[in-house]
C-alpha cells in the first residue's frame, strides 16, 4: 500500500473519532481530528501526483473517505441540532443521486469515469469549511465581531453550490446516457 492510499485509509478510520467526539460535545477533540482529516486529504492528492502513485483504488478511497467523513458530520451535528436539517438533506441528497446514477450507469454497462468539476470541487470545500466553522463556532475559536450569521450564510451558499452540483451531475449523467442509446 502506497502513502497517498495510507492517508485516505486513515481518514476513513478517522470518522468514527470526530463523530464519537461530536456526540460527546467535546467539539475541540472533534475539531483536531476533523483538521488532521483535511490536512491528510490534501497531502493525499498531492502525494499521489508527486510521487507518481495514482491508484485505481485510491480513485475509490479519496471520494469515500471525503464522503463519509462529510455526510457523518453534517449527520451528526445535525441531530445535534447544530446544522440545520434541511443543508444535511440537501448534501445527503446529492451524494445518493451520485451513487444511484453510478449504478445506472453500472446496470446498463455503460463505460464511465469520474472527474470533479470545478463546481463540484468548490462545493467540497464549502461542506468542509460549513463543518469547520461551525467547530470553530463551537469551540470559541471565532471571537470579537463574528456574528453566527455569517454561519447561516455559509449555509446557504454551501446548498446553493451543493444543488448547483448535483444539478450539474444529473446533466452531465443524462447526456451520457443518451450518447449511449441506440
Amino acid at each position: 500500500m502506497n502513502i497517498p492510499n495510507f492517508l485516505s485509509l486513515l481518514r476513513i478510520i478517522l470518522v468514527p473519532a470526530v463523530v464519537i467526539f461530536l456526540m460527546q460535545g467535546s467539539f475541540s477533540k472533534a475539531l483536531i481530528f476533523f483538521t488532521v482529516s483535511g490536512i491528510t486529504d490534501a497531502m493525499d492528492g498531492f502525494l499521489a501526483r508527486i510521487l507518481k502513485q495514482q491508484t485505481i483504488i485510491g480513485s475509490y478511497l479519496d471520494p469515500i473517505a471525503d464522503k463519509a467523513l462529510l455526510v457523518s458530520c453534517f449527520l451528526a451535528l445535525s441531530i445535534m441540532g447544530i446544522i440545520p436539517g434541511w443543508l444535511t438533506v440537501i448534501v445527503i441528497s446529492r451524494d445518493i443521486i451520485i451513487l444511484v446514477g453510478v449504478s445506472i450507469f453500472s446496470m446498463m454497462a455503460i463505460s464511465f469515469e469520474i472527474h470533479p468539476t470545478f463546481v463540484s470541487k468548490v462545493t467540497t470545500v464549502l461542506q468542509i469549511f460549513t463543518v469547520l466553522l461551525v467547530l470553530l463556532f463551537k469551540c470559541k475559536c471565532i471571537l470579537g465581531s463574528f456574528d453566527y450569521m455569517w454561519v447561516m450564510l455559509f449555509y446557504w451558499f454551501t446548498a446553493l453550490f451543493t444543488v448547483i452540483s448535483g444539478l450539474n451531475y444529473i446533466a452531465r449523467g443524462v447526456k451520457l446516457i443518451n450518447n449511449q442509446a441506440p
